[in-house]
């Protein structure tokens, strides 16, 4: 975040670089630093004969070559944008002889999604003395609640960490959603808010008591009456609890507790490091422990592998969602 921060603050100080190369697994900071580009560099007069908006799909290394050479009209620069440039990964090493010697009122983005170049290879390296290219890394799913947080920040927003975790179980590592989401809730929440799950159920539609996140504290700390609650809720609602989900999620939770029982260093801090979570929920791991033994743990794990697999259809003789879960449950909790 801190590298889209320099490059927007260098862009507005007019030190401006003749390619930008924007690759990578997210896609969220790669559209971002596009749009700045498309909406920042050129004022709106020159933007109808200086900017052009070109589809990896619908071009050649040529054509893109071609229209980074021209000069602009009536203005110092010219705007390129190529999106969906990965669609041109076979050919995109030809774009080196344009990299070495780049028209320098030209300002050439291209948006090379869900890829990256070889960093061997003399187009990145070519590009990198010339110009810029930035890699958008893809967040592990631990580290989303936090970016959640730092964008809110950022906005004079704060948000309640089981609101966040309600977004991430729900919205997974996909920033792009995340954002719209986040940006609704800001329209309708004044400055200064701090979103909380009842916003996140009244405006996004997640319920804040019937989720994954609560079945997993209900099944930590061995609420029975809790837990059957939300299967039923599950059960009911399939289409926005899938069972492949709570199935996975669950996974990674004992998955977790399988660490936690062989840690010898139980601090808060040392935790919250090994497992990779907020130290905010390092107390449901400990509440959980004293539930779970460590031999019951890897049987939990045994019996989430097979509802997955029941869950796929396969030797369950095709038996309803709820049934696999109150079967599911029931192993693990007695």
């Amino acid at each position: 975040m801190s590298d889209v921060t320099k490059i927007v603050s260098d862009i507005k100080n007019g030190q401006i670089k003749p390619i930008y190369f924007l690759m990578g697994e997210e896609p969220y900071y790669i559209d971002k630093i596009s749009e700045f580009i498309e909406d920042n560099v050129l004022t709106e007069e020159e933007k109808g004969f200086n900017q052009m908006v070109l589809y990896g799909r619908d071009v050649t290394i040529e054509d893109i070559v071609d229209n980074a050479k021209r000069f602009p009209i009536m203005a110092e620069k010219q705007v390129v944008i190529i999106k969906e440039a990965q669609e041109l990964s076979r050919t995109i090493d030809k774009l080196t002889s344009y990299a070495e010697n780049p028209q320098p009122s030209t300002v050439l983005v291209i948006c090379y999604k869900y890829k990256t170049i070889d960093k061997r290879k003399k187009l990145y390296k070519t590009i990198q003395d010339v110009g810029l290219v930035y890699e958008s890394k893809k967040l592990y799913e631990n580290q989303v609640a936090d970016w959640i947080r730092r964008v809110l920040a950022g906005k004079n927003y704060k948000i309640d960490n089981k609101a966040a975790i309600m977004l991430v179980e729900f919205l997974g590592t996909d920033l792009s959603k995340i954002s719209n989401e986040l940006d609704k809730l800001m329209v309708i929440l004044p400055k200064q808010s701090t979103i909380t799950p009842k916003d996140i159920e009244e405006n996004i539609g997640i319920s804040k008591d019937y989720n994954n996140f609560e079945l997993r504290k209900a099944i930590g700390e061995r609420n029975v009456l809790k837990v059957n609650k939300i299967i039923n809720y599950f059960a009911q609602n399939q289409k926005s609890n899938p069972i492949v989900m709570t199935i996975s999620l669950l996974n990674s939770f004992f998955t977790q507790m399988l660490i936690y029982h062989s840690l010898k260093d139980k601090s808060k801090n040392s935790v919250a490091k090994a497992l990779g979570v907020n130290p905010f929920f390092v107390s449901d791991y400990a509440v959980a422990a004293k539930n779970y033994p460590m031999k019951k743990v890897s049987q939990i794990i045994a019996f989430l592998r097979e509802a997955d697999v029941k869950s796929k259809g396969v030797g369950a003789n095709a038996l309803p969602v709820g049934d696999i879960l109150k079967e599911l449950m029931f192993k693990i909790l007695h």
